[in-house]
């Protein structure tokens, strides 16, 4: 199964929905299909201006690497040169915090990402899960 384009805006849309329904910042979300291609973005009115380049790293971070940022984040503290140098490798778009989900369907394939940025990380990641959920996918933010 590949990530559908209506997906990738509902995930956008339901995103952005959470995001005012609980009063947070504003957001961009950016949603990236397995190959890291960009199937859809957003950002919400007053979201400060590389919000969106900051989502984009958390997407690619967790699709290059297969796992999501909540990950990378743990693996940011506990190996900080591997990170270093996984950054690199992937052309400096990887951001190790929360806010970066791998979208999966229901057998546990690997869809994509959405990345989120403008918020708290533990909001942002809360925002793609909703959107990911608003879809009928499953959403793996990664563990601590």
């Amino acid at each position: 199964m590949t990530l559908l384009l209506s997906q990738a805006q509902t995930i956008t849309a339901g995103a952005i929905e959470h995001a005012e329904r609980e009063g947070m910042k504003p957001i961009s979300v950016v949603v990236l299909d397995a190959r890291g291609a960009l199937k859809a973005a957003a950002a919400m009115d007053g979201t400060s201006l590389k919000r969106t380049d900051i989502a984009r790293a958390k997407a690619d971070g967790a699709v290059a690497l297969g796992m999501g940022s909540r990950s990378l984040f743990k693996r940011a503290k506990d190996q900080a040169f591997f990170i270093a140098a996984a950054t690199h490798a992937i052309g400096g778009s990887l951001m190790p915090v929360p806010g970066g989900v791998l979208i999966r369907d229901a057998a546990g394939a690997l869809l994509g990402a959405v990345g989120i940025s403008g918020c708290t990380s533990d909001n942002d990641e809360a925002a793609a899960m909703a959107g990911i959920g608003k879809a009928g996918l499953t959403g793996d933010p990664g563990q601590d």
